[in-house]
């Protein structure tokens, strides 16, 4: 057996709905599933019932998961940060999504002409996911 692939899944604390908003505006994201709490579970509180259980989005040829998360209290952060990798076949395409991602997020290292013969930056969205994103030259 080999692993075929790695999908991030963000638990968003609340905040899956704002995040599919941003990263379809910004990444050009597509939702491919999305199923809220209250359609699996019919006994769940009523404040939870509307809430993103499961989302599957598609980026490009990637898969990012994402849930508002399991119950009311937001998970302490565990296990150390994670940023999302995303590769570009495009410099100006690389730019815009930084740009997207930059008007209600920080800039980390801003897009610049790295070392390793790419075109490179980091940027940190409004909800406190990192993207690490690379073109190579």
């Amino acid at each position: 057996m080999s692993i075929q692939t790695a999908t991030p899944y963000l638990i968003l604390n609340g905040h899956a709905e704002r995040a599919i908003a941003l990263y379809s505006r910004a990444l050009g994201a597509r939702t491919e599933s999305l199923q809220r709490f209250g359609e699996v579970d019919q006994s769940c509180p009523a404040a939870r019932r509307e809430l993103v259980m499961h989302a599957a989005l598609r980026i490009g040829n990637a898969l990012v998961m994402l849930s508002d998360g399991p119950d009311e209290t937001p998970s302490p952060t565990r296990g150390g940060a994670v940023s999302v990798a995303l590769d570009f076949d495009d410099a100006a395409e690389l730019r815009r999504v930084f740009d997207g991602l930059a008007a209600t997020g920080k800039p980390i290292v801003p897009v610049f002409d790295a070392p390793w013969n790419a075109v490179f930056g980091v940027v940190e969205d409004e909800l406190g996911i990192s993207w690490m994103l690379n073109h190579s030259k």
